[in-house]
């Protein structure tokens, strides 16, 4: 999806700077593995390669512990949540093992920002542009990406390590973050940005 969707919507080009970039994982956890698997050999590539250029990494979790924080999503999934303490809550293990625990960050919902401290996180590391990464492409992704810009982060956005429902909501993310929020990037082009060098 990622090669067609990238000529098509790309209407800016640039390079993220690694002395000012962290990069998001949204939400890579047993919950969303089958939708995850697609991606997850370019999610760890993206990881890797931030690790290689000293970005920091934030991996989110989203988790309930009551009803008190369902907040609309209870209504809206009929209550098929996902709570905390459940292997469905955990990261997947291949992204869990590239963790670190005070890279986690819990939330409970769409956005990464809301309800949380990734914003003061990030501020605290000088980060003034992040790279989004995860599942869903539409949901989780896209609502942090919105969220990332209005607050002042310059926006990366992944066309080969996010994953969404169908192909159909990916294609209209895509569209919308190109248009009016993020640049997009996929594994190969942040390699060259970073490092100067095309994938092996």
């Amino acid at each position: 999806m990622a090669s067609s969707s990238y000529k098509k919507y790309e209407i800016r080009k640039r390079d993220p700077n690694p002395k000012t970039t962290a990069l998001l994982v949204i939400d890579m956890q047993n919950y969303f593995a089958s939708m995850a698997k697609p991606i997850l050999s370019n999610a760890i590539t993206t990881i890797n390669l931030c690790r290689e250029a000293s970005i920091p990494i934030f991996f989110t979790r989203h988790c309930h512990k009551s009803p008190a924080d369902y907040g609309m999503l209870g209504e809206w999934w009929d209550n098929d949540l996902i709570f905390d303490g459940t292997v469905d809550s955990e990261l997947i293990p291949e992204i869990g093992r590239l963790s670190k625990p005070d890279e986690v960050v819990e939330k409970n919902t769409y956005s990464a920002f809301e309800n949380t401290r990734l914003h003061e996180m990030l501020m605290e590391k000088k980060v003034e542009e992040v790279i989004i990464t995860g599942v869903m492409t539409n949901l989780c992704c896209e609502t942090t990406a919105r969220a990332a810009f209005v607050k002042g982060y310059r926006v990366f956005f992944s066309t080969d390590a996010t994953a969404p429902s169908d192909s159909e909501l990916y294609e209209a993310t895509l569209k919308n973050m190109a248009y009016g929020f993020a640049y997009l990037v996929d594994c190969k082009r942040l390699q060259q940005g970073l490092f100067g060098k095309g994938m092996k």
